[in-house]
């Protein structure tokens, strides 16, 4: 059983983060909810900062920070990340403060993003022990595959077996999202991207169109959701997508500005890798926008969230027994900037009433604002 970090080790990492007021929540352990790369993205994919703590059979506990979020989807990529460090704080059951900071010319490999993976710190150089597809314990200890101090981490003097302590097994791996309070008060605070230009362009679409479902799931599409005010841009938005992919403007989703809803019942869309190509592994959902006194009514919204309608609202009937590949398995609400200091009370409402629905099934749901490079005009004119 591994001895929990104390509170001088505590303070330790709050020290290496950079100080200011910081919360630790647990969001994975390795003995409490398995050694599983998909149970670890599924609890800690799009947290925001985490730390990464790892305790080895010789009392000695290492690990990771990253102020980027780690994700699942897609081909293996490396999230770019400046304030990516390793750490130890604890070797053969004494504290210490060793810090070793990742290197200028290695932000875009500061850890390594896959559904198959746990979580690793170094695309393609593994600085440390880490795990990969389910790993079971063997009397309370995991075996995890050896890392090898490289070129993304200045790690000075030490080796990979000073680090570890010469030990791949672990008693334990726990992951804590890192709550900031002084970046929840800025919002001047953007991440660093890499420069978008054709080539970025190109790995995006690659990244997009490589997109596999989790195994597990045995889902072979993945249900992606759009709900939003009437005019948001939704429907727009979706046939950017598709044409984007297609390599030719598509128009497939009813659109245009009017003052009431144009998409009038719900329908899925296929996108294609060309214009002949096989549809991807996701669909996007479109359906009536919200309105004050009309839009997407509350129960037809739960039964497109639970699986209940067809495909295509064409389709007669009515799934009474839905499978997980019938369900909407992401929620995106698309916000108009211009107008979102200037939402309608009713409109706020009914968005709190379909969020809730979402929340009760544990459904994931990110914001997209739409008309984003018009947001200092409409700000310059209230």
């Amino acid at each position: 059983m591994a001895i929990p970090i104390n509170k001088e080790e505590m303070e330790t990492l709050h020290d290496m983060i950079g100080g200011g007021k910081f919360k630790f929540t647990l969001l994975y352990k390795v003995s409490r909810d398995g050694c599983n790369a998909w149970t670890f993205h599924t609890k800690c994919d799009s947290q925001g900062p985490t730390i990464t703590v790892i305790y080895n059979t010789k009392d000695t506990v290492y690990g990771g920070y990253t102020s980027q979020s780690w994700l699942g989807a897609g081909a293996e990529f490396g999230a770019h990340d400046e304030k990516a460090f390793l750490f130890q704080v604890r070797y053969n059951g004494k504290s210490v403060n060793n810090k070793f900071q990742i290197k200028a010319d290695k932000y875009p490999n500061a850890t390594a993003c896959h559904h198959s993976l746990g979580p690793v710190f170094g695309k393609g150089d593994p600085a440390m022990p880490f795990f990969s597809g389910k790993v079971n314990a063997s009397n309370g200890v995991f075996n995890f595959t050896a890392g090898k101090i490289g070129n993304i981490y200045d790690m000075k003097s030490t080796d990979i077996a000073t680090f570890t302590n010469d030990s791949t097994d672990v008693r334990d791996l726990e992951v804590y999202k890192v709550d900031d309070g002084e970046l929840q008060q800025s919002f001047n605070c953007w991440r660093i991207t890499p420069k978008f230009d054709n080539q970025y362009l190109q790995n995006l679409k690659r990244d997009v169109e490589e997109y596999t479902p989790l195994e597990e799931t045995n889902v072979d599409q993945v249900k992606i959701l759009l709900t939003g005010q009437v005019k948001a841009g939704k429907s727009s938005f979706i046939n950017t997508i598709i044409s984007i992919f297609k390599g030719a403007i598509s128009s497939q989703a009813p659109s245009g500005s009017t003052g009431k809803s144009l998409t009038t019942k719900f329908k899925n869309y296929d996108v294609k890798k060309g214009r002949k190509g096989q549809p991807m592994n996701f669909k996007l959902c479109d359906t009536k926008g919200l309105e004050i006194d009309d839009g997407i009514d509350p129960v037809e919204f739960c039964y497109i969230l639970d699986g209940n309608m067809p495909d295509n609202a064409d389709s007669p009937g009515f799934v009474s027994i839905p499978s997980l590949k019938d369900k909407i398995h992401i929620v995106v609400i698309v916000m108009d900037a211009t107008s979102i200091d200037i939402f309608p009370p009713a409109i706020v409402e009914k968005l709190k009433v379909l969020q809730a629905k979402v929340n009760q099934r544990g459904i994931p749901q990110v914001v997209l604002l739409t008309q984003i490079d018009l947001r200092r005009f409409a700000v310059g004119r209230l």
